[in-house]
């Protein structure tokens, strides 16, 4: 009976014991830091680059076109007679890097540019996502005939820029943008080769193929009397299946860094706006 008695009195003990061990052994689990996915669904917010990457040996193809000023109605079919445009490849070695070049009517450009992920927002870890982007573009249209002692530096241009994103929720992502870029022959007297910007973009979600997006870069040692102006994007994004599709209005009417940053003349004030879009496809160039 004694050693009845006794069992009895061990049991509510060893209970306790194996709870205590349980939440012990709870508290020390390190919790999984998971990426956040699906920040921007394209490489491009409009015309400001996204912290989005192309997938690891994968290939994106995008065609971009700028149509002509809206202001001028019939007369140039409202921008379709003036249109610019920009063929762009884009490839990733590894899931952190991408390579690219293209070519865009305004400026007759070529161009190369490194896309890199330097940090990754995560659940339970960091809260944004830092991408870094670097581009060097060559204006072939300059004139010889014009411009006598000519030389090929003075075609380049250069623009550097730091991408940061948060996605706050399903629906908002926001991004900002430090920029700096030079132009070897700029457009207007008086203006530093080198410049600087500020952007901000966003997108906000509205239905699961449905986005707003739009983006605005603040130049930060524009000459008092330049003709340019900031540039403003807005639109809406579409995604079917392995396609996003991208339609927008802008004050500028190139496609690439340096050119949009720098010489984007419109004014949406005054109705002098640009009409465009973006398309993207992507494939894979992995051997299954």
């Amino acid at each position: 009976m004694k050693k009845l008695l006794f069992i009895a009195l061990l049991i509510p003990l060893g209970i306790y014991a194996q709870e205590d061990l349980l939440q012990e052994l709870e508290s020390t689990v390190v919790v999984e830091e998971q990426p956040v996915t699906s920040i921007f669904k394209g490489v491009k917010i409009v015309n400001f680059e996204s912290t989005k990457l192309v997938g690891k040996q994968q290939l994106q193809f995008i065609i971009s076109h700028r149509f002509g000023t809206l202001r001028d109605g019939v007369d140039n079919f409202f921008g379709l007679d003036q249109a610019s445009a920009r063929i762009q490849f884009i490839y990733g070695p590894t899931d952190w890097l991408n390579i690219s070049t293209s070519r865009s009517g305004f400026g007759k450009t070529y161009d190369l540019s490194a896309k890199y992920r330097l940090v990754q927002q995560k659940e339970n870890g960091s809260p944004v996502t830092i991408v870094g982007f670097n581009l060097i573009n060559v204006n072939t249209e300059l004139d010889a005939d014009l411009f006598p002692q000519l030389t090929f530096s003075d075609r380049l241009g250069y623009a550097n820029q730091l991408l940061i994103s948060r996605k706050f929720n399903d629906w908002l992502s926001l991004e900002l943008i430090p920029t700096h870029f030079h132009d070897n022959t700029v457009q207007e007297d008086g203006q530093d080769n080198s410049q600087f910007a500020i952007g901000i973009g966003g997108r906000l979600k509205l239905t699961k193929r449905f986005a707003l997006i739009g983006d605005y870069g603040a130049h930060l040692n524009r000459v008092d009397n330049s003709v340019f102006n900031n540039p403003l994007a807005l639109g809406i994004e579409i995604e079917t299946g392995g396609h996003v599709f991208q339609l927008h209005f802008s004050n500028a009417q190139a496609i690439f860094a340096n050119g949009f940053l720098g010489q984007a003349r419109g004014d949406f004030g005054d109705g002098d706006i640009f009409f465009g879009f973006n398309l993207s496809r992507a494939f894979s160039l992995s051997k299954k």
